[in-house]
């Protein structure tokens, strides 16, 4: 494997999951906090948005469907100008906290159920890219899948696409995630962990690798990924 590569570390936070410091000091380079949709509230952004700033971690929004029963995780049927609402008032939420503590948000990428629909579905994807054009400034950065509508949308306007890849999720030979609650979905295990992010980062096809915050093993897996990347030659650091 090359020496200098680059490689970001993004963990989804703010959701309200016990050990969230504990990423921080595990080293993410990146932060995707939840923004009120799915989970977070005007208190628990601030408090994200003065931790990342006080470890020079880059803030970006984590806007989900308003479904808090479900995180989420349920797809829900909007049509374009709710859509674009619901992002709006996310990304103005965190925008509004971030400045509250000193910084800015600089990167989108969209919780759960909404990240695969705005990823498969164009129309959506492009109401999406338009938000955070219009909530974030031009110079934000769309982060998804490596291919699909999300990266399309973002290069069809200008701004940067950083394809990502996860830690944590199980992949089929595809290269599509596993859905959650099937064999295999979420890796718990190390050795697994590691294996996959050598390889997603290895492959080169992939700018940001994501750990759950949520996930029980998220700040050990994390971790161990961050020495294994190390050891083969990766430097950290959010996209510039």
């Amino acid at each position: 494997m090359t020496a200098g590569r680059v490689i970001d570390l993004n963990a989804d936070l703010g959701e309200g999951a016990p050990g969230e410091e504990a990423l921080f000091a595990a080293g993410i380079t990146s932060a995707n906090l939840a923004c009120g949709g799915h989970a977070g509230d005007p208190e628990t952004m601030r408090a994200a948005c003065r931790r990342a700033r006080a470890r020079g971690v880059a803030v970006g929004a984590h806007p989900g469907y308003a479904d808090r029963v479900n995180f989420g995780r349920r797809p829900v049927a909007l049509d374009p100008g709710a859509l674009g609402e619901l992002l709006a008032g996310q990304l103005a939420a965190l925008a509004t906290a971030a400045a509250a503590e000193g910084g800015a948000v600089v990167h989108l990428k969209p919780h759960g159920a909404l990240y695969h629909y705005l990823d498969t579905e164009p129309a959506a994807a492009r109401v999406a890219v338009a938000a955070a054009a219009a909530g974030l400034g031009p110079g934000v950065a769309i982060f998804g899948p490596p291919d699909g509508a999300l990266a399309d949308a973002a290069r069809e306007v200008g701004l940067r696409f950083v394809p990502e890849g996860f830690i944590d999720r199980g992949y089929r030979p595809d290269g599509t995630l596993i859905a959650r609650g099937e064999a295999g979905a979420l890796i718990e295990d190390e050795a697994l962990a590691v294996a996959q992010a050598l390889r997603l980062a290895g492959a080169g096809r992939v700018r940001t690798l994501c750990v759950h915050g949520d996930g029980p093993a998220a700040a050990r897996l994390l971790a161990a990924v961050r020495v294994a990347l190390a050891a083969a030659g990766f430097s950290f650091s959010a996209p510039a």
